[in-house]
């Protein structure tokens, strides 16, 4: 059977609530007794039990972590540096995996269920509207890797994706690329659309460069491999900038299908810099998102709204670059 409460008191000496509150941050407990606590806890074992703490406290420590894009293995990533984040903060996540969700209703009343300190939206294509339908809720939230705005409803943290598209245009001018193309995701996705403003606004400011546009069902190898078949079927660019490196994954394994070498037939750079980018077998050149500042910096700010509900709603975009690899031809720097 678990040690209770009122076993570690006796053993100590003192009082249930002087156990208590040896084991409540913040509480008031002299030195010596939570010595005599702690010392009388690790005799028998005891742990704190994490529930019936937060009905004293009111707080659960409970973080939402909301994620509609699990089939991307950029994700497992993310997991990885949030839960860290949160436990070495002694918060502890529940993962809400959305599929194909957009609408917050059904995962506001699930995280109201479990008595959520807060949340983290962690997604690139939703709309701002669902981060926002969690404040409306009464919930603290940030949205990580979403969309700036210059008067944001809820916290945001990310990068500039409108920046990004520039700088994919400019390495591919840089490089005398004359035929050029987006190869974007989701039509409808936030990211993408800010990626192809960047990039088709760059380029429109030279006008002796052909340009086109395609977008994939899906920021995924088998959406990006599929709509390379097809552009390659057709009149093809010299180079694309794929909105993901995911997409420019699969948009080179199409490539070499059909026969083609990269970067002597066609050029490509993604975005984000994931693992699978930086294996010998693939090499992508990429803009490279620094995921590990973005999601310190979410769980920071989650921490901080939650101690003070009133926070004014920032923005904290963190700076992108180019990683130099294989997959475009050398140009004048």
């Amino acid at each position: 059977m678990a040690v209770t409460l009122k076993e570690v008191a006796e053993r100590a000496g003192v009082s249930r609530s002087a156990v208590s509150r040896t084991f409540t941050d913040g509480a008031s407990v002299s030195a010596r007794t939570r010595a005599k606590v702690e010392e009388a806890a690790a005799a028998l074992g005891y742990a704190p039990n994490a529930l019936a703490s937060s009905l004293t406290t009111g707080r659960t420590k409970l973080i939402g972590l909301v994620v509609n894009n699990f089939h991307n293995p950029l994700i497992l990533e993310v997991f990885d540096l949030f839960t860290k984040g949160l436990q070495e903060r002694g918060l502890r996540p529940l993962l809400v995996n959305l599929s194909d969700a957009t609408d917050p209703a059904a995962t506001v009343r699930m995280l109201r269920q479990y008595s959520v300190d807060g949340v983290i939206v962690a997604s690139s294509t939703l709309p701002p509207s669902f981060a926002e339908g969690f404040k409306g809720a009464g919930l603290p939230v940030v949205h990580a890797f979403g969309r700036a705005s210059a008067v944001p409803d809820v916290h945001v943290v990310g990068i500039d994706n409108v920046a990004c598209g520039r700088m994919a245009a400019e390495a591919l001018i840089r490089r005398g690329y004359g035929r050029v193309a987006f190869l974007g995701g989701p039509r409808g996705a936030t990211s993408t659309q800010d990626r192809a403003a960047g990039f088709l606004g760059t380029l429109a400011r030279h006008p002796g460069i052909e340009v086109s546009v395609s977008y994939a069902e899906d920021y995924t190898f088998d959406a990006g491999r599929a709509r390379m078949q097809r552009l390659l079927a057709g009149d093809r660019a010299e180079a694309y900038f794929c909105g993901d490196d995911l997409l420019a994954i699969g948009a080179l394994s199409a490539i070499r299908e059909a026969g083609l070498a990269v970067p002597r037939d066609i050029g490509l750079i993604g975005l984000n810099d994931m693992e699978m980018a930086r294996w010998q077998v693939i090499g992508l050149t990429t803009i490279r998102q620094p995921v590990a500042e973005i999601i310190a910096a979410a769980v920071a700010l989650v921490v901080a709204t939650i101690e003070a509900p009133d926070l004014a709603p920032e923005v904290r975009l963190f700076p992108c670059d180019v990683v130099e690899r294989g997959t475009l031809r050398r140009g004048a720097g």
